[in-house]
């Protein structure tokens, strides 16, 4: 920082303007950015570096904003987002020198192990809110200056891009004739990216070495764990707001070379399916692209996991296919599964609840954020399956709940059931699911009932957003 920068000077900095701009494109800070793929070789410009559009105010707003809005824990040093404006307006100066000259040292990533749906751990590594707020600001520096070369059959972490619409490409490969899969599983990609490759990758389009210098240090910080630090030679930590764009940035090269050599695939971050005519020749591919991945990218593909296979028997981001020529996009099973466990689970914790708070204040977000996942799925007999099996499971927390034989009776007669009828049924010395089944239980709580309450219903939502789409 300069000696003759007053305190006048240096408030302002992360005080937000009133009226703030849309932002400056970062590929008009031409120092610092490769002219590879641009049309502006021969044209001359002196204007700031990356480092310094990362350090912009109206960046950093904006990475403050996203950054606040995503929440998430604190880091390894115990600050919470709700702290981190107030810590800014007393030490972003220092803050910026130090990114600005090159001396900033990120702190290590605190490692969380969250389960995987089917088994296992997969640990994240949640940097400081501090860090948080810096990759983010790099990201939206590093995003317009790789983006637009980003090969079309990347979807994970692109504006515009979505899993539903890798889905719909792998759909439309089946629709071609391409009935067998190449079903590719990087292992522990996060864990096994190799720093030199990434950076040399990086230096295609980057040209301003503070910013990658300070790329380079995030991806060397510690890992925190159980209050040990221990330094990482490889990897990027899965969890950070750089990590999509770096893992996209590194994979770009995998799908360049699969475009060569005329494969017909998609990829969404490290999962990626292969479609071809034959049996033999994706046998051969994926033996000699597992070969040119741990040739010239350092990963491994894991071929516990990776597989030939029929698309209709394999899972692609939760969805599967079915078997048919024209092919329908329909839910894989295991993530039927999954979202059974899942519900189950919540269930069994809103056993003491009353039932309409319980369905609004838990149950119904789970179900909203599932079915709007799922909806494009052509095959719904699944979600009217689902939605009856909700029904049960919440016609079994009001059996428990009602607890006594009496009481059973006196509800069950409450709503419209002939008391002789009502009798036997609480008095049968069955369990909660068997009787959550039977008849009465079902005239007594019908669907009307749970609409009264306000349950979402999984059918209805997928068919509203079908009426959506054709607007």
């Amino acid at each position: 920082m300069a000696n003759n920068e007053t305190e006048a000077d240096k408030k302002p900095e992360m005080v937000e303007p009133e009226q703030e701009s849309s932002g400056q494109n970062p590929l008009g800070y031409c120092h610092g950015v490769s002219s590879v793929g641009s049309n502006e070789d021969n044209v001359h410009c002196s204007k700031p570096s990356l480092i310094e559009a990362v350090i912009d105010r109206s960046n950093m707003w904006k990475a403050l904003r996203r950054v606040k809005s995503n929440k998430g824990g604190a880091g390894c040093d115990g600050m919470t987002v709700e702290e981190l404006p107030q810590w800014l307006s007393e030490n972003w100066s220092m803050i910026k020198e130090k990114l600005s000259n090159g001396s900033y040292q990120p702190q290590p990533v605190k490692a969380v192990d969250i389960p995987k749906p089917d088994g296992g751990v997969r640990t994240l590594g949640i940097p400081t809110v501090i860090d948080r707020l810096i990759q983010q600001a790099i990201a939206q520096v590093l995003t317009p200056v790789f983006d637009p070369h980003f090969s079309e059959t990347s979807y994970g972490f692109r504006a515009g891009k979505s899993a539903k619409q890798a889905v719909r490409k792998a759909q439309s490969y089946q629709h071609e004739g391409k009935r067998w899969v190449v079903d590719l599983d990087l292992e522990k990609f996060f864990d096994y990216v190799n720093h030199d490759i990434l950076m040399q990758s990086l230096r295609v389009r980057v040209k301003d070495e503070t910013l990658l210098k300070l790329i380079g240090k995030y991806l060397r910080a510690g890992i925190m764990k159980n209050g040990l630090e221990s330094q990482r030679q490889q990897g990027t930590p899965q969890g950070g707001p750089l990590s999509p764009l770096l893992s996209n940035i590194l994979l770009d090269r995998f799908d360049k070379e699969l475009s060569k050599r005329g494969h017909s695939h998609v990829r969404y971050a490290d999962d990626c399916n292969i479609y071809l005519h034959s049996k033999r020749a994706a046998e051969r591919v994926l033996t000699s692209i597992s070969r040119w991945l741990e040739k010239r990218l350092r990963l491994k593909v894991n071929q516990t996991k990776s597989a030939v296979d029929r698309p209709w028997k394999r899972k692609f981001l939760g969805f599967s296919f079915t078997s048919n020529k024209k092919a329908k996009v329909r839910i894989a099973p295991q993530s039927v599964k999954s979202f059974k466990a899942k519900v189950k689970a919540e269930m069994r914790r809103g056993r003491g609840r009353n039932i309409g708070r319980f369905i609004s204040e838990t149950l119904n977000p789970i179900l909203r954020g599932w079915v709007n996942y799922y909806r494009i799925t052509e095959c719904k007999g699944v979600l009217d399956t689902l939605d009856s099996w909700i029904r049960r499971r919440l016609r079994n927390i009001l059996w428990r709940q009602w607890k006594r034989p009496r009481t059973r009776r006196k509800k069950l007669m409450s709503l419209g059931i002939h008391e002789v009828i009502a009798s036997k049924t609480a008095y049968n010395g069955h369990g909660a699911w068997y009787n959550s089944a039977l008849p009465p239980m079902n005239v007594a709580l019908p669907q009307k009932y749970f609409d009264h309450k306000m349950l979402l219903n999984l059918q209805n939502e997928t068919r509203y957003a079908e009426q959506l789409a054709l607007l």
